[in-house]
């Protein structure tokens, strides 16, 4: 594979992660949550000679070539390449063994996603919650019962217009006041 060959990376993180490569002309890179990049091999290779690299290649991001991967990381789980409708197929209609294989096998990055989707969903599956809590220490029942109550005690945005409920007819067959009013005088 030629160093030139142009790899898809995401930031499958929640939050920005950026790495710089001095030897590349101080080259500096920051990639927003989701967000997908094209750079050469040659540059993900010198990142994962960076400290901290490598953590990043594993856990952060996810490369979209095989070949990459394979001369890069070597040899990865099966976590590693899950997407979000793999976490979210994982969570609902996954064994508790294959959730119990994510938790222990998956990047930071995926499992970071089982986290956000079993509160987004929400993961129905108790036994499923525990097994997040055991492995992670998250909580995803009190998570879900936290974005309730916050979701409740926020204000309806678009509240409909107030519209007259009776309309009263009066000698010259006049329609509803259109300034909203309950009482016609």
């Amino acid at each position: 594979m030629d160093k030139n060959t142009i790899i898809k990376i995401c930031n499958r993180d929640n939050a920005a992660v950026f790495y710089d490569i001095p030897e590349m002309n101080g080259l500096h890179r920051v990639f927003q949550p989701n967000e997908v990049k094209e750079v050469t091999l040659e540059e993900l290779i010198k990142l994962s000679y960076e400290p901290g690299g490598m953590s990043l290649l594993k856990n952060n991001f996810v490369l979209n070539n095989k070949e990459a991967i394979k001369i890069i990381l070597g040899q990865v789980e099966p976590e590693y390449n899950y997407t979000p409708a793999d976490v979210k197929n994982l969570l609902v209609n996954g064994s508790l063994d294959e959730l119990l294989d994510c938790l222990d096998f998956a990047p930071e990055g995926v499992i970071e996603l089982v986290k956000t989707l079993a509160v987004e969903l929400p993961l129905n599956d108790v036994a499923k919650r525990e097994a997040i809590l055991e492995k992670t220490n998250f909580n995803v029942t009190n998570a879900i019962q936290i974005k309730k109550e916050t979701e409740a005690d926020m204000p309806q945005t678009a509240a409909a217009p107030t519209k007259r409920r009776v309309v009263r007819k009066t000698g010259s067959e006049s329609t509803a006041d259109t300034k909203g009013r309950r009482v016609s005088k």
